[in-house]
């Protein structure tokens, strides 16, 4: 704002000099009246390019701001109270109401009025009363409008402090709902599916170990010893995989995915005996890890639904690449979805507790991916992910 005075102060200079300089007197008043534009027009340039440089200087010392008003007089006195270049004047109480509050603006439009009234009585410069108590009556004015502003502005930057740390606070809450949502997404997807199988696989090993002497087997019992180590061995690697994905960079990079698509549906049929095909483009497609992460996901819960909820006896998985898009199809011929999952009711099967969906849709959200549900003979799982 200070500035803005500055360059204003500048144009008036600019456009009252050629008639300032028409109405000094010849000689030495048209020598003072230069030299004072010249002065003057320097100072306030030089303050309006670097007033970050000189701001501070001038709010701390006012008796520059003084200095300067003294000045400015000259300007009154060679060029005379009834020019156009006598308006400069009113810029000093502006300035002081600005960089020193009310009081430094009362001082300044005091010290304004007093010497505009002394010019025109050293001059004795007849004009009506109204007239001569114009330009004074202007400094009380606009230094009453900077202090005024101010105190708008200093109000408007505590305001704007206020919303920012408000903002700040709320971006926090949302980052750390966000991590909580994510976190409860990754546990449902890897830790608690297989602890969950464990916990069927132990139920199953108790209920053998209780048989009678004579119906004990103990090669039942010693291959569902084996299950439940097995599938503890692989909640210890997903949680290890979970804190690696924590404390990973985020700009680190990621395999291709598509071979890392064809070893999960390889090694989900080796663990499920369910009869899973891959079939895919041989050209690697680069990706950044997170997304990889997401996709891989969202076919690991696609096959576990088909496995546990489907019984499907086929799942078929497919990518397609253009030049725009990498579409992703997971396929079975399972019973298809609940009735109620549709895309308009899966925070519901949130709320119910069918966790899997939903989850599906956050992570193809997270990664600006669409994803489409389907139960046309089975079930049917469309990603279309925008390629970088």
């Amino acid at each position: 704002m200070c500035r803005q005075v500055f360059g204003f102060r500048l144009a008036m200079i600019a456009v009252a000099t050629p008639a300032a300089l028409l109405n000094a007197t010849p000689g030495l008043g048209v020598r003072l009246a230069g030299s004072a534009v010249v002065v003057t027009f320097m100072v306030s340039y030089v303050l309006f390019r670097d007033w970050q440089r000189f701001g501070p200087l001038l709010l701390r010392h006012p008796a520059l701001l003084a200095a300067d008003a003294l000045f400015g007089s000259l300007l009154l006195v060679s060029a005379g109270p009834d020019t156009t270049l006598a308006y400069v004047s009113v810029c000093t109480p502006l300035l002081a109401g600005l960089l020193y509050s009310w009081r430094g603006a009362a001082v300044f439009a005091s010290l304004e009025s007093l010497i505009l009234l002394l010019v025109q009585a050293t001059l004795r410069h007849h004009t009506v009363v109204a007239e001569s108590l114009l330009l004074p009556g202007l400094c009380v004015i606009t230094g009453a409008m900077g202090s005024t502003l101010r105190t708008l502005m200093l109000r408007f930057g505590t305001a704007t402090e206020a919303l920012a740390e408000t903002r700040a606070r709320l971006a926090a809450t949302e980052a750390v709902s966000a991590e909580r949502v994510r976190l409860a997404r990754e546990m449902h997807d890897s830790v608690t599916k297989t602890l969950y199988g464990v916990a069927l696989i132990a139920d199953g090993l108790a209920r053998s170990a209780a048989a009678s002497p004579d119906r004990l087997d103990p090669a039942l019992i010693g291959r569902q010893a084996e299950l439940v180590a097995n599938a503890a061995r692989r909640a210890a690697a997903q949680s290890r995989d979970l804190l690696t994905d924590l404390r990973a960079q985020p700009d680190a990079a990621a395999p291709d995915v598509l071979a890392q698509l064809s070893t999960l549906v390889t090694d989900f049929t080796a663990r499920t005996a369910l009869r899973a095909t891959y079939d895919g483009p041989a050209t690697p497609v680069p990706l950044p890890a997170a997304t990889s992460r997401q996709l891989l996901s969202i076919a690991a819960e696609a096959l576990e639904n088909a496995h546990r909820h489907a019984r499907a006896t086929r799942v078929d998985v497919r990518v397609e690449t253009t030049a725009t898009h990498l579409l992703l199809t997971i396929h079975d011929d399972g019973r298809g979805l609940p009735a109620n999952a549709t895309p308009e009711t899966l925070e519901d099967l949130g709320r119910a507790g069918h966790f899997g969906l939903l989850g599906m849709t956050e992570r193809a959200a997270s990664v600006g991916a669409r994803i489409e549900l389907s139960a046309d003979r089975g079930t049917e799982v469309r990603v279309e992910l925008p390629l970088p």
